[in-house]
């Protein structure tokens, strides 16, 4: 019998990144994947600027952009009759604008999941030695109120036990997990159904004078989708709604491969040579509950959705970073078994939001059987700033401080703001004559963001036992260029802002408070499902 906290179950992105961020938080856990390796086909494709900023806080961004396609590709959508054909329109999406540039230190990066993999293993495998089992299946699971005990087979038939107090399940859409605990979804299943062929082309020809993202076919008989993975010789192209055109996956030989591609390209000569092809539908679906006792959901567990604009894989690596500082959080003592439960309250809303867009964005591009001629798409398509970045979570790890809720558009707009539950704001700022983001000073454990004149929140801050809490001023060493970074924290010169270790406002305190002390342990202690957090005398 193996002891472990936390099993994780699925070694795809999801589950390679819960898996680094409980190391990096001190939290052993054991990875099990049935398959022998990471990702062979690219699948996902597109990292929007809020994973970024976590794979930027942890070290991982320039690493992963190393890997990704050129940036030059990333920044337009184009419509065709065909690649060699003439255009119907282009697109410049928001998210990837200057408006967004704007609002984070960092940016969308074009990564496919077989590139991306690899990085997120290597990462996760430094830091778990031995923890990481691909070629290994889990055969059986019984849960109780003390944790889960699985049984695992490896390739050469070997069986084995092994005791967590809780168990991630990231193990795709189709999720025994979820099958097992009864745990039914809402939404809608089979929109569309589709193939993705892998293959190797040079199209430069046609793409280099106009680099975009996606080149979208459109033609009377074929509606297909290229899919930039290099820039040059590798590329993804999407055949949609196979049933509606009269193809079936059975017909995707490398042959009819080559000569659908041939008829997307526009010319009959081009050399293809075919290197993988998937079937799949398309669903938009989110699991009724993302928490089973010692069981969590994330991923494509818990939100299967049209890929649509590309929220897939960063609404499921999102999961991983709210439900990995709980965990480690409830792990080491910290904090009470209720701030699991907040897991569900914060993640699921989003997972609906998320999924209901991507459906939406699916329904208005004519791509599924519902509708017969093409159309562009509906205006929030890959401009869904609001989405990537103002999710406002709302549960009792998050401390309101009457902040009215929003007015604008929650899909397409994205106002910056420090209130409790919503992401950090970005504010440029500077140290030592280097330029810094207040999101750099985030994204490893709880962080006590004030102003000089908070030296009261600072001192209480450092009677807290635990979890550690790093003050950071802003106006010493670390400077603004101006008040901004105060008026987008809605401070005053003696108020401070707590940032839990995802990046969300936990408590805020515009001002100063009479017992400083009291004030903030008393607002963790609740945040973490605490009567009070333990503190030092006065110093």
């Amino acid at each position: 019998m193996t002891d472990v906290p936390v099993l994780i179950v699925g070694g795809g992105p999801v589950g390679l990144t819960t898996s680094l961020l409980l190391s990096l938080a001190g939290i052993e856990s054991l990875l099990v994947e049935r398959h022998p390796g990471t990702a062979i086909l690219p699948k996902a494709r597109g990292i929007n600027a809020r994973t970024m900023e976590m794979y930027r806080q942890i070290g991982l961004e320039d690493e992963i952009r190393a890997v990704g396609m050129p940036a030059r590709f990333t920044g337009m959508i184009l419509w065709a009759e065909s690649l060699a054909g003439a255009e119907i329109h282009r697109l410049q999406p928001a998210r990837g604008g200057a408006g967004q540039a704007a609002l984070s230190v960092t940016g969308n990066c074009g990564c496919s999941q077989d590139l991306l993999e690899p990085v997120l293993r290597r990462r996760a495998e430094r830091l778990g030695p031995g923890r990481l089992r691909f070629s290994t299946e889990m055969t059986a699971l019984a849960c109780s109120a003390d944790g889960v005990r699985a049984t695992l087979r490896d390739a050469q038939g070997q069986t084995g036990q092994v005791r967590a107090r809780y168990l991630v399940a990231a193990d795709g859409s189709q999720s025994p997990i979820r099958q097992q605990l009864g745990i039914s979804r809402q939404g809608e299943h089979d929109v569309y159904d589709s193939v993705n062929i892998h293959f190797r082309a040079d199209l430069r020809q046609w793409t280099e004078d106009r680099p975009a993202s996606l080149y979208l076919v459109e033609q009377p008989d074929l509606r297909g989708t290229f899919m930039t993975i290099d820039g040059t010789d590798r590329w993804g192209f999407l055949v949609t709604s196979l049933s509606h055109y009269g193809f079936t996956p059975e017909q995707f030989t490398p042959a009819f491969c080559t000569e659908i591609i041939r008829k997307a390209v526009g010319i009959d000569s081009v050399a293809v040579e075919v290197l993988g092809v998937s079937a799949w539908k398309a669903s938009a679906l989110v699991a009724e509950r993302y928490r089973s006792g010692p069981v969590f959901l994330a991923g494509d567990a818990a939100h299967e959705m049209p890929p649509t604009g590309g929220f897939g894989l960063n609404t499921g690596v999102q999961d991983a970073q709210n439900l990995a500082w709980k965990l480690a959080a409830v792990l080491r003592g910290e904090a009470g078994e209720a701030l699991l439960d907040s897991y569900d309250a914060e993640r699921r809303p989003v997972g609906v939001a998320v999924t209901r867009s991507s459906l939406l964005n699916a329904l208005s591009m004519g791509r599924t059987a519902r509708q017969d001629q093409a159309v562009l798409p509906r205006k929030e398509f890959l401009n869904e700033i609001g989405l990537v970045f103002g999710a406002r979570y709302r549960s009792a790890a998050v401390l309101p401080d009457g902040e009215p809720e929003p007015t604008h558009d929650p899909v397409a707009q994205y106002v910056p703001s420090a209130a409790p539950g919503c992401r950090a704001p970005h504010v440029a700022l500077m140290r030592a004559g280097q330029p810094l983001s207040t999101l750099d000073l985030l994204g490893r454990g709880f962080v006590l963001l004030t102003a000089p004149g908070g030296q009261a929140w600072r001192d209480a801050a450092a009677r807290v036992q635990a979890p550690r809490i790093d003050s950071v001023v802003i106006g010493d060493e670390i400077r603004a260029p101006d008040a901004s970074w105060r008026d987008a924290y809605g401070l005053a010169e003696d108020g401070a802002v707590l940032v839990r270790p995802d990046g969300h406002v936990a408590w805020r305190s515009r001002g100063g408070a009479a017992d400083a002390p009291a004030v903030l342990s008393a607002a963790l202690g609740a945040v973490l499902g605490l009567g009070a957090v333990e503190t030092a005398g006065a110093p």
